[in-house]
């Protein structure tokens, strides 16, 4: 993934970890936005690893408005920064990709969808390690099953279903 400059300094937190016997969850998280609420790097950790299937390497990279847009426009073609993006760098195991989050547009959702932040941003990790390893939502049916997945891992968490008032997939 090539990286846009910004004025704001980016705080890198890196720590790979084993889960269970078998496998390796390796997640660096750079903070490159001074927005408030944005979850600790322990929380972006527990959402990873509650998602995957495999070994990974992943990098999360929490940003602003202006580098969400610019990424969204280089890499899909699309004028406006989105709430996550997900580079996928290895589609085998061990896993490799870079979830890129965009502060301001996920607290925005989260208002407009009255969830908590935290929830909201637990969703939106999670729904980016699930594209990391395949899951997609381009038809109803591959939308459903990634849905369904997504709400059985929140809840595990103690999170609820993201879907419950929403009238379309976000």
């Amino acid at each position: 993934m090539e990286t846009v400059k910004r004025a704001t300094r980016a705080r890198a937190s890196h720590r790979p970890e084993r889960r269970g016997r078998r496998t390796l969850v390796d997640v660096t998280v750079q903070y490159a936005t001074a927005a408030r609420g944005v979850p600790a790097r322990e929380d972006f950790h527990a959402w990873v690893t509650s998602a995957l299937a495999h070994d990974a390497h992943i990098t999360i990279r929490v940003v602003g408005l202006a580098e969400g847009r610019a990424l969204n426009r280089a890499y899909r073609g699309r004028d406006y920064a989105t709430n996550v993006l997900t580079f996928v760098l290895n589609d085998s195991p061990p896993l490799a990709g870079d979830l890129v989050l965009c502060a301001p547009v996920i607290a925005r959702e989260a208002r407009e969808q009255r969830k908590s932040l935290t929830a909201h941003y637990a969703h939106l990790t999670i729904h980016g390690v699930l594209h990391l390893q395949g899951y997609d939502h381009a038809d109803d049916r591959q939308a459903q099953a990634m849905e369904t997945l997504e709400t059985r891992i929140l809840k595990r968490l103690g999170y609820p279903d993201p879907y419950t008032s929403l009238s379309h997939h976000g």
